[in-house]
């Protein structure tokens, strides 16, 4: 998976997946398309962490600061974001790609986050999402640590809840 690419070394990792009946093609575009937005519990929560909560589709990702890291067109997509997640306004860096697999600067965590699609059987995909967290020092992840135990399950019902709206998008069509 390219997210093994990205980020082989973590310390931190939420993985989520789901079935959907339907087409790799149109399980990517809805990936790449859907607003998740359209969520009480996802708006709820970015809200609550002083996120914006509209525009929650790709580009809307992408213009808060998520890099489109690595991507294999209707097969997997990685995410990636540098930041100092545990403070309130999160420092989120201003990276390219190249700025980004380099970065290791201490005191920062640095995340990759996908979303993959693979062939359970004829028209059966599982969709997954899995979020790595690699922290560049022991002052970092710390940190990191101690926000994650608050934070974590609420980003993880954030992915399950997006797993959900690709898969009732892709099967209502």
């Amino acid at each position: 998976m390219l997210i093994d690419q990205v980020l082989p070394k973590y310390d931190e990792r939420e993985y989520h997946q789901i079935e959907i009946r339907g087409d790799r093609r149109q399980v990517y575009q809805t990936i790449r398309s859907i607003d998740f937005s359209d969520s009480i519990i996802i708006r709820f929560l970015f809200r609550l962490r002083g996120l914006p909560a509209t525009s929650m589709n790709l580009e809307g990702l992408l213009r808060m600061g998520f890099l489109l890291v690595h991507e294999i067109p209707h097969k997997e997509l990685v995410l990636g974001l540098v930041g100092k997640f545990w403070t309130y306004r999160a420092q989120i860096l201003e990276l390219d790609a190249v700025q980004y697999a380099e970065f290791t600067q201490r005191g920062y965590a640095k995340l990759a986050w996908n979303f993959a699609i693979q062939e359970c059987e004829p028209g059966v995909l599982r969709l997954s999402t899995e979020t790595r967290i690699f922290c560049t020092d022991d002052y970092s992840r710390a940190r990191f640590k101690l926000y994650w135990t608050f934070v974590g399950k609420f980003s993880g019902l954030i992915r399950k809840e997006m797993l959900l709206a690709v898969k009732k998008r892709v099967e209502a069509k």
